[in-house]
């Protein structure tokens, strides 16, 4: 079961983003993430007239590893680690502070 998953807003712990706070947009693979608003990197693109876009210089979202990124706990404001817990035969995500079951 992954604990940081799509549409979860984490907070950065390691790297030029420390601190930042963002949502996680998709899994890139197992391992990495992208995150709205974290390491996004300037790209030159070329212009394309077929396809209509114009060139020049544009941000990209790059991935981050899940392990620089935390889960950000609402009720504590601070980043708390995840466990996974069995109720009623389903697993479930919780907070490892509080015990409370994480919601999307």
């Amino acid at each position: 079961m992954e604990k940081i998953r799509k549409g979860d807003e984490v907070i950065v712990l390691t790297g030029k983003d420390k601190g930042k706070r963002g949502v996680v947009q998709l899994r890139v693979d197992a391992q990495h993430i992208v995150v709205d608003g974290v390491n996004v990197a300037k790209k030159a693109v070329k212009p394309n007239p077929m396809t209509g876009t114009t060139g020049g210089i544009v941000d990209k979202l790059m991935p981050i590893h899940v392990s620089n990124v935390a889960l950000f706990n609402a009720a504590t404001g601070k980043a708390d680690r995840v466990g996974v817990k069995l109720v009623d035969g389903k697993r479930v995500r919780v907070y490892k502070s509080t015990g409370e079951a994480v919601k999307v």
